[in-house]
């Protein structure tokens, strides 16, 4: 998928003298780091999930206990994560550690399924989430036009994308700034469920268990639905050659932001149940809504604006760390070249930050054939199950072909073989209780075969085509002022 090798251009001044050097720059501290892993969990999961995590535990006990083990089980797999983004430091997080121990074909197919499902569906409803909630208010009697939002939502992206293309600190302030608004909305609803508690609202936790499934194949979609919550424990994982000190401050940034996380969930969702009855949340498509309502009426107007605060930072920080992906993947010759290039007044991956917004807004606008966003968390949370897998199954195998490696941080080795336990557990189970959702995972993993094939493969393409993608990257270069980091000594 690379263009013949390009010329060289004139070099351009730039502002930004840290280095002589065409290279993403290390910015991002200990608390951006923070910042990034809380803002990217802290979506639409919280909002959307609880109602998926209910239908199928059948109890408020059970949920409860499914959004706690939820959080543990992403804490050890961030602490597993904390082992492999010490030792291959390089950004892309699953893919660099799968091309590393497993080569260029899985690693391919690891990116291929972030093209094509992972990251445009976790965007798609994040975004779109923020929309709904965001029009809410307006629409006071019925619920916003399917149209306005779906703009609004690509609105949200567009923005997003020219803060992330624009400036990595601007991205970075965008992103604090959400995650301590989004920490405060959800304090604010536990906060309100303390204070009903207290005067006695606890009517349904008196039987908690009630209705508790006992299907093995029930609990573990619970599980997908919860574990959707708390999608982006590892995004840190794909910026670390723009994080200060990766070494102290991958691992810092993963043993704060987790039990951040797990415990504004729990309590989040024992505040919504003070209030809110099992089958009205099962009934509600606005959980937090709902909640507000059920309190006071004015929090009808002011949840929702919670709420799009939340979804907000969320896609900031899915984009921030997608144009990345997809920068290391062009790197490693998977992707266009021009995709790998720098901005060089910037030092941001312009090309790649454009091509996520254009690729992944159009993706994100297929998802919405689906209308039901159970199925598509079913259909994403398979394909990312199998991609965490293999990258803990990778550092297990580099432990063994590469064992002088230098390893910062070492786990036990009970810690990944549990996980990966559980992440098998993850992927075999929906097979009988979600067979045409895991189909459908598994067709989109193998639909990459014949891609890696025509565009990695195949090195002898027509020379027509080669000359065609060869003008577009050089006149892109010049018309975004963009170079490869090999081009990268200034004369």
């Amino acid at each position: 998928m690379t263009a013949k090798k390009q010329e060289h251009l004139p070099v351009v001044p730039v502002e930004n003298k840290e280095s002589e050097t065409v290279e993403l720059k290390r910015r991002l501290t200990l608390w951006n780091g923070v910042a990034i892993v809380v803002g990217s969990i802290i979506g639409s999961g919280i909002f959307v999930s609880p109602k998926g995590v209910l239908v199928e535990a059948g109890s408020v006990g059970l949920s409860i206990i499914v959004w706690a083990g939820c959080g543990i089980i992403s804490l050890v797999g961030a602490l597993c994560y904390a082992e492999l983004g010490t030792t291959i430091t390089r950004s892309g997080g699953d893919y660099a550690y799968i091309l590393e121990a497993f080569g260029p074909f899985l690693a391919f197919l690891q990116l291929w399924v972030n093209l094509i499902i992972i990251r445009p569906t976790a965007q798609a409803i994040v975004a779109l989430t923020f929309a709904y909630y965001f029009l809410q208010p307006i629409f006071d009697t019925c619920d916003p036009p399917d149209d306005a939002v779906r703009l609004l939502a690509a609105l949200c992206i567009t923005l997003l994308t020219f803060i992330n293309v624009y400036s990595v600190k601007l991205a970075t302030r965008v992103q604090d700034f959400f995650t301590i608004a989004k920490l405060l909305a959800l304090i604010f609803i536990i906060i309100a469920g303390v204070v009903m508690m207290a005067q006695g609202e606890v009517e349904y936790f008196k039987n908690p268990m009630k209705g508790t499934s006992t299907d093995v194949g029930k609990i573990s979609l619970a599980f997908y639905s919860g574990l959707f919550a708390y999608a982006g424990w590892n995004f840190l994982n794909f910026v670390t050659e723009e994080l200060i000190n990766p070494f102290v401050n991958l691992p810092r940034a993963i043993y704060i932001s987790i039990p951040i996380v797990t415990i504004v969930y729990v309590l989040a969702n024992v505040a919504y149940f003070t209030v809110v009855s099992p089958s009205a949340m099962l009934a509600s498509n606005a959980v937090a809504v709902t909640f507000g309502e059920r309190i006071h009426y004015s929090l009808k107007y002011i949840i929702p604006i919670f709420v799009a605060l939340s979804t907000f930072g969320g896609v900031n920080g899915l984009l921030f760390t997608s144009g990345r992906l997809f920068f290391v993947g062009a790197r490693e010759g998977h992707l266009p070249e021009l995709l790998s290039m720098i901005q060089l007044q910037k030092y941001t991956p312009f090309p790649a930050m454009l091509f996520t917004d254009g690729w992944m807004g159009g993706m994100s606008v297929l998802m919405l054939i689906s209308k039901d966003i159970y199925s598509l968390i079913n259909y994403m949370s398979f394909v990312q199950w199998l991609s965490v897998g293999g990258s803990i199954f990778g550092m297990l195998v580099l432990r063994k072909t590469k064992p002088n490696m230098e390893r910062p941080i070492r786990m036990p080795t009970f810690i990944p073989v549990s996980f990966l336990i559980v992440v098998i557990f993850l992927l075999i189970v929906p097979l009988y209780a979600a067979p045409y959702d895991t189909g459908m995972g598994v067709l989109i993993v193998c639909s990459g075969i014949p891609v890696y094939i025509l565009g990695v493969m195949w090195k002898k393409k027509p020379v027509a085509f080669t000359n065609f993608v060869y003008n577009i990257t050089k006149k892109s270069q010049k018309l975004f002022l963009v170079a490869s980091e090999d081009q990268s000594k200034c004369s």
